[in-house]
């Protein structure tokens, strides 16, 4: 069997293996593993190949990770405060009074919650928005 083919043969396997975990992480390894069979293909040596395949998957791991690691950023940022996916955003609550640190505990649907207020203006006791949802606590802001 040729070089190309057990290049081709590995990059299939490792594909099967992808479809099994579903990371994305071995496929970004098979384009290495097919870069090996373009190597091979146009008839350079095994080093060559080897080292091809390795630098071409540990860029493309490299830039999903990065890519993944951005995006990941880049909802937590928004999608706390999207009224798409948490459907308090935009509800009100009445904040009684305010701890020293920003902080403070409101009764908001039959629990009580932590919250604390956006920005750096002095809270204020009265009726507030909830402007945003970080993990389980409530982010909010003065009407």
């Amino acid at each position: 069997m040729s070089d190309a083919s057990l290049w081709w043969v590995a990059a299939g396997i490792i594909v099967g293996l992808e479809l099994l975990t579903g990371t994305f992480y071995l496929l970004m390894l098979a384009l290495g593993a097919a870069a090996g069979a373009l190597c091979a293909t146009f008839g350079a040596n095994a080093t060559f190949q080897i080292v091809a395949a390795g630098i071409v998957g540990g860029l493309a791991v490299l830039t999903w990770h990065l890519k993944r690691q951005r995006s990941k950023d880049h909802a937590l940022r928004d999608g706390t405060a999207n009224p798409d996916l948490h459907l308090d955003v935009g509800q009100t609550v009445d904040v009684p009074q305010w701890n020293p640190d920003g902080s403070t505990r409101v009764t908001y649907r039959g629990a009580q919650w932590d919250a604390r207020c956006r920005g750096h203006v002095p809270p204020q006791p009265g009726t507030h928005r909830i402007s945003a949802v970080e993990g389980n606590r409530l982010i909010l802001e003065k009407i």
